[in-house]
């Protein structure tokens, strides 16, 4: 039987990963893989997180099943953390959370639930989105549409070449967003935009389905939710996918959650046992150590404060290293106006290199990004920056 296949080809970020690996040079840059790094180029545990994990440790009794929806306390802490505990929709009992193998596990569950709600859906993806978002989706079954996004020679969002293609989208379609730090191009909506977003979603009928993997990397915790939060308080039904891979640093984990907004307490109620089904029928049960460390750290006040003010940090670190970035590439002199990377959100932007620099850029100063010129912004570090800087003008003066 298996004589019948051919191989695929190699995913092209593990593709990059591999050839960075084999790289010696001490003045490698490696901007390819999608992970927080420190200065020193490691990606540490948050001290928060090892906290709880001790914590969990010592209270932890059992090795039991959690069931298909995971624990109580890690559903409620982080469907406050997304939400707000205050929010109109929870006081209403109108949204349910489930515990998810990442937000790849949730993109998942999320796909196959709808797909049981309409054969036939839509899911409307930005150009670009990540990578990811295409096999998760479509290999549940749902049929696959972009709609503009990014514009390249502004690099700003086309939004109203994105209002105009969605305004042909209708109920039964499903239009997945992105809740904040954009990958992989790193502008985001504005709150403004949000709002006209959710007034057409409100006329057309079409369901949101956001992918909220990076909250608190791009303007504080509360503020990349405000799409989410927005939505949530003026329609009547929403899907939102979260990852604490970068928030919690908690990669290897696999943490992610799928919390469901529907138009009454019932209607949730009845959905969350379809989407325990699916999970039933897919990996049975979550895996429980990431998302007790979660459940600690969100549970704990003081806990929870420490971990805030070192994703704040982190937060930091990421936005001046994207203004230093563009100040030391406009002492290069390079007629390419960067200014647009100090104005995005998230670890990531896109360069605006062609395929050959790229290329160059690998062969010729073992600088490492993926083929379209996007940037893991947190990749680069005081020491690498001036390399950085002079290896990127050097190939856009050749």
């Amino acid at each position: 039987m298996f004589s019948s296949l051919n191989a695929l080809a190699p995913d092209p970020i593990l593709g990059l990963i591999a050839l960075a690996n084999k790289d010696h040079s001490p003045n490698k840059v490696d901007l390819g893989v999608g992970v927080y790094k420190d200065e020193t180029g490691a990606t540490p545990i948050m001290a928060a997180v090892k906290i709880a994990e001790h914590n969990c440790a010592e209270k932890e009794l059992t090795k039991a099943y959690i069931g298909p929806a995971g624990p109580a306390e890690f559903n409620t802490g982080i469907r406050d953390l997304i939400f707000g505990a205050q929010h109109s929709a929870l006081q209403a009992e109108r949204v349910r959370t489930v515990l998810t193998p990442g937000g790849c596990g949730a993109l998942r569950v999320g796909a196959e639930f709808l797909k049981r709600c309409s054969d036939d859906a839509t899911v409307w993806v930005s150009d670009p989105t990540w990578a990811n978002h295409l096999p998760l989706l479509g290999n549940a079954g749902l049929k696959l549409a972009e709609y503009p996004y990014y514009e390249a020679g502004s690099d700003g969002i086309k939004f109203d070449e994105m209002m105009s293609a969605l305004a042909n989208v209708g109920r039964g379609d499903i239009v997945l967003l992105h809740g904040c730090c954009h990958n992989p191009c790193g502008a985001d909506l504005s709150e403004k935009q949000w709002r006209e977003l959710t007034v057409l979603a409100a006329k057309n009928g079409f369901l949101p389905f956001i992918d909220l993997a990076y909250q608190g990397f791009g303007r504080g915790l509360d503020e990349d939710a405000y799409g989410i939060r927005y939505m949530a308080e003026h329609l009547p039904e929403l899907l939102v996918a979260s990852s604490c891979s970068k928030n919690f640093g908690l990669y290897r984990e696999r943490v992610g959650s799928l919390s469901i907004l529907g138009d009454n307490a019932t209607q949730a109620d009845a959905s969350l046992t379809h989407i325990n089904n699916v999970v039933r029928g897919n990996y049975s049960m979550p895996p429980s150590h990431g998302g007790a460390i979660v459940g600690e750290i969100l549970g704990a006040p003081v806990l929870h404060q420490n971990w805030e003010d070192e994703l704040t940090a982190m937060r930091s670190r990421i936005n001046q290293l994207r203004v230093l970035l563009v100040d030391k590439l406009n002492g290069q002199g390079v007629d390419t106006d960067f200014s647009f990377i100090a104005r995005q959100h998230g670890m990531f932007s896109f360069l605006g290199l062609s395929g050959t620099q790229v290329d160059q850029l690998r062969e010729q100063f073992s600088i490492y990004m993926v083929g379209s010129s996007r940037v893991n912004i947190a990749g680069i570090s005081q020491v690498n920056i001036d390399y950085l800087a002079q290896s990127i003008a050097a190939v856009l003066k050749s």
